[in-house]
């Protein structure tokens, strides 16, 4: 996909979407068109989604732009980290047995069990009473 100047990812956790572009540049992050900072804030979150690049040893040398949607927070940071995982895949594939060492490329699947009728959640079951 570098015709178009970019390399492109998709990454998903949760119910959280995150579509990731990487462009040749100098490690800008633009999170739904805002800087990383104003979007998340905490330097915890950026570690986690900084360690695709830490893991390749490419932290300065692709600018980030990232429109992530639903679920929350800590899906979305997931989501991002899968899709700039991905997106590095399409820029160099001999990465990847790196960031597969690493489980950047393992799509976390756990999603919320749906409730199931009879129950107050979805294994929560009503308080049973003998008398």
């Amino acid at each position: 996909m570098e015709e178009q100047g970019y390399y492109y990812g998709t990454g998903r956790r949760k119910t959280a979407i995150a579509r990731v572009r990487l462009y040749p540049g100098n490690g800008n992050f633009t999170i739904n068109s805002k800087p990383f900072e104003k979007t998340y804030g905490t330097d915890s979150l950026k570690r986690i989604v900084l360690q695709p690049f830490q893991a390749t040893d490419t932290v300065d040398k692709f600018d980030v732009v990232v429109k992530a949607h639903g679920g929350g927070i800590a899906g979305q940071i997931g989501a991002i980290r899968h899709g700039i995982s991905r997106a590095l895949l399409v820029a160099d594939e001999s990465l990847r047995p790196t960031l597969r060492s690493h489980g950047f490329l393992t799509r976390d699947s756990r999603i919320k069990e749906r409730q199931k009728y009879g129950f107050r959640r979805a294994r929560k079951r009503k308080q049973y009473r003998k008398r």
